[in-house]
This record gives structure tokens, C-alpha cells and sequence, in this order.
């Protein structure tokens, strides 16, 4: 599994029109609107980096209202909400 993060600048006006548009498109998994430099922040996770050029490049670039990406690829994750959750299985 890869994961990918991607920032992108929106138009303005149009924010949660576009984060709609992206967060329908596969391999999608969730769209976060932010403060900051960025617009909005999106998880990518697909099963190998050909697939993070067809989402990235080729899907999520082009919808309308996106000025501009950058992408980062995910080496490792490390997460407590991961970890809390494996050990609560069972739990009721």
C-alpha cells in the first residue's frame, strides 16, 4: 500500500466544491480543508506509485478549481489512534 499526500491550492470561492470532486475520485480516501499555505489536504492510498500518478496526475489535477498540488510520498506511518485501535479488537 502506498499512501500519498497531497496539498493543493483551490480557488477560493469554489473550496468545497472541489474537495467533493476530489474526495469522490478512487484511491481517495479522505480530503481535509485547512488553514495555512494549502487549501485543502488529501490522503491518497493505493496499492502501488503508477496508481498515485493516475489519481494525482491524471485525475486530481484536472477538476476544476485546482490551481496547484504538491505530493508527498508516505515512508512509514506511526500512529497511537493505529495502535489503540488493534489492541481495543474484542473489547466491548
Amino acid at each position: 500500500m502506498v499512501t500519498a499526500i497531497v496539498f493543493v491550492k483551490a480557488e477560493v470561492a469554489r473550496i468545497p466544491e472541489v474537495a467533493e470532486a476530489i474526495a469522490a475520485l478512487p484511491g481517495v480516501s479522505e480530503v481535509y480543508s485547512v488553514t495555512g499555505a494549502v487549501d485543502l489536504i488529501v490522503m491518497v492510498r493505493v496499492k502501488n506509485h503508477d496508481q498515485v500518478a493516475e489519481v494525482v496526475a491524471d485525475q486530481l489535477n484536472k477538476v476544476s478549481g485546482v490551481l496547484s498540488t504538491e505530493t508527498h510520498i508516505a515512508f512509514r506511518a506511526y500512529s497511537v489512534h493505529d495502535l489503540e485501535a488493534a489492541f481495543s479488537l474484542g473489547a466491548a
